[in-house]
């Protein structure tokens, strides 16, 4: 009787599609990261210095008032 029968598949072959899932959810979770909201950018740019606060507090209600 041979036993070699079902090679190198019967024991990896569960590895393929787990190794693209992974790959394929690490995708989706990079391009996650990459958006940001126009109240997150805000944040950071009065965060940095970039804006005063005056025109942060303009900007962040002109941001709430769009969202309604």
């Amino acid at each position: 009787m041979n036993t070699f029968n079902h090679g190198w598949g019967m024991g990896f072959g569960w590895l393929i599609p787990l190794l693209l899932a992974a790959i394929l959810f690490y995708i989706l979770q990079d391009k996650k990261k990459e958006k940001s909201s126009a109240q997150d950018i805000l944040d950071k740019r009065y965060a940095n210095g970039g804006i005063s606060k005056e025109e942060y507090e303009e900007k962040s209600s002109a941001l709430k008032a769009q969202e309604s």
